[in-house]
């Protein structure tokens, strides 16, 4: 990056919000927007810059989202970012275009867990950081205690620490006078060759790609012919301009501007986050570090309910495809659900949001089968393969070891529930790292676990045992070998690959047997007696069985030997043998929904 800094560049400030989930970051995206006069008061809503309606409705941001402000003569580039440990990578990328960070914590709650990982991740890139304590309003605000707690685990001074209330506006002044003072202006030389970082792509309909960009070196012109780098390949800029926070057409953006660019691409994966864009005519030799490949921790299988909208399905996954790049779906076939798709995700929340975008906006009507994640399988010749679909781990005989992706866990809680929360992962097969005293009264606990433990409904738990108050926060931490099983289900002898789940051993007989006493439960009778089987390889571990229809044949007897009686039951003994022999089990699609909630 060149050392060069124009004059106007003094006047630019590029910053993100980051803070823990449910901290008020955008709430204080609000305020500032009133402040800086970027909004009429007439058009303002809450969560302005949350422009999904599934943001809206769970009051969470999903997507980042950036917006020019003026305040006292100075250009600030505010970048609001989510808080939900599933979409960090979001977090990242925005940092990749910022000199500094607004950190928000919450003055009732003091730091989370989530807080800790965006401030070590702003730190990772030297960023300049401003701390603040926001929801002074509340009546159960301890800001002197919490300021001190940042100090003592952060190290910024407590008499450095803001204290505002983005719901109430008080303080908010004081912030962006603090912005301009502390968060230092970017560097970079427009007259330089063109290196400009995408931070996030999104798909319209009409327009096709737009990307966030950031100019690092040079000058980007309307017009101008541009190179993707890691993409290669080449596009004309139609349209380039700032977000106030509609979007504005200009002619150009120099170096340390923030920006967006419209190039006429029809799908995202062309203008990836982390792309560098140079001039087609003069080339850099360089690309810029972009932020790292979000890679997919959790898988499920999504089929159609109604098997005719298998092709419907496949063309509104290639659309969603298009607006988030972060989740994965190629094609599988299960002999129960016929036709459909195993997709990768960032995590449970993350899965939960596709599925319900997908139903909402593109009207599908979905079975999605159990979680699962990612195992490594060492082959008896030495070979390693990958396996998301537990129907697709070999026989045991043909592996020698099967390795299960770990997550390295950061608990932070109340001392109250110390205990409760060191039982909760040990029976998790968890491995402690460290406990550490934030403050006499709140405790950080770290704890080696492996993934498959806690997508399921780890979070759920922790906060129950809580009562809410324990925040989480996890990263990939590697593979490690376990004593691992498949453990499948059979009806009536034929198994049912919809419901094949690796488990640990010492868990296979409960999971077996709870799996099989549910399903009977839910299965409805059918004509024929149905055995519902748990089993491990070919030995079977649990049993129930859906008790047959009976039509009472001797109805229309009255007297006369019992030999015709039995006559008339052994014929229909036979029948229902017959029946079993070549009879299907119907079972209905919501009985996957049913069986596998995530409640037990």
């Amino acid at each position: 990056m060149s050392s060069t800094s124009a004059p106007y560049l003094s006047k630019i400030h590029n910053l993100s919000i980051i803070a823990h989930i449910d901290h008020g970051k955008s709430t204080l995206a609000d305020r500032m927007l009133e402040f800086c006069g970027a909004v009429e008061a007439r058009d303002m809503r809450a969560q302005y810059l949350d422009t999904m309606e599934l943001e809206r409705e769970r009051g969470i941001t999903i997507k980042l989202q950036s917006v020019k402000l003026d305040w006292k003569g100075h250009t600030i580039n505010l970048i609001d970012t989510p808080g939900h440990v599933d979409f960090g990578y979001e977090v990242s990328r925005s940092l990749a275009a910022c000199e500094g960070v607004v950190l928000v914590v919450d003055a009732a709650q003091g730091i989370e867990a989530q807080t800790l990982a965006n401030m070590y991740l702003a730190l990772e890139k030297n960023l300049e950081v401003v701390a603040v304590l926001n929801k002074l309003d509340l009546p159960a605000a301890d800001p002197d205690k919490y300021a001190a707690e940042i100090e003592q685990v952060l190290g910024i001074p407590a008499e450095d620490v803001l204290r505002i209330s983005a719901k109430t506006g008080d303080g908010v002044e004081d912030l962006l006078d603090a912005i301009i003072e502390r968060i230092p202006p970017p560097v970079g030389d427009p007259d330089a060759q063109l290196q400009s970082l995408i931070f996030d792509s999104h798909f319209d309909t009409y327009r096709g790609v737009i990307s966030s960009v950031r100019v690092v070196n040079g000058t980007i012109k309307k017009g101008q012919r541009l190179h993707f780098m890691q993409a290669e390949s080449t596009h004309l800029a139609d349209e380039i301009g700032t977000r106030n926070p509609v979007n504005t057409p200009v002619d150009e953006l120099k170096a340390g501007q923030v920006g967006y660019l419209i190039a006429g691409i029809k799908d995202v994966r062309e203008a990836r986050s982390g792309e560098t864009i140079t001039g087609d005519a003069d080339r850099a030799t360089e690309s810029l570090d972009g932020y790292r490949e979000p890679q997919p921790m959790v898988f499920c299988g999504l089929y159609p309910v109604d098997g005719d909208d298998y092709e419907d399905f496949r063309e509104s996954l290639d659309k969603l495809r298009l607006d988030d790049g972060s989740f994965t779906f190629e094609p599988e076939t299960s002999t129960a659900l016929g036709f459909g798709f195993r997709c990768g995700f960032l995590g449970l929340l993350h899965m939960e949001i596709v599925r319900e975008r997908l139903q909402r906006e593109f009207d599908q009507n979905l079975i999605a089968t159990s979680p699962s994640v990612a195992y490594k399988i060492t082959l008896n010749n030495g070979d390693v393969v990958d396996i998301d679909n537990p129907s697709m781990l070999p026989v045991s005989g043909d592996w020698s070891k099967i390795e299960e992706p770990m997550l390295k866990a950061s608990i932070i809680t109340p001392t109250d529930y110390t205990g409760t929360l060191m039982d909760l992962c040990q029976t998790r097969r968890g491995v402690m790292d460290k406990m550490e005293y934030l403050s006499p009264d709140r405790v950080e606990i770290v704890y080696r676990l492996p993934l498959a433990e806690v997508v399921i409904d780890f979070f759920d738990q922790m906060k129950s045992r809580t009562q809410g108050y324990a925040s989480l926060d996890y990263e990939a931490a590697g593979y490690e070998a376990a004593d691992l099983v498949r453990v499948d289900i059979l009806f009536n002898s034929e198994q049912v690959d919809a419901f094949a789940t690796i488990v640990h051993r010492d868990r296979s007989y409960d999971y077996g047997r709870n799996m099989a006493e549910k399903l009977k439960s839910i299965i409805p009778r059918q004509q024929f007696e149905v055995p519902i089987q748990a089993a491990i390889g070919g030995r079977i571990i649990a049993r129930e069985t859906v008790r047959a229809y009976r039509k009472d044949v001797t109805a229309k007897l009255y007297g006369g030997d019992i030999t015709r009686k039995n006559k008339l039951l052994k014929k229909q003994k036979e029948g229902k043998k017959k029946m079993k022999s070549i009879g299907r089990v119907d079972i209905p699609p919501d009985t996957f929904i049913r069986a596998l909630r995530i409640d037990s």
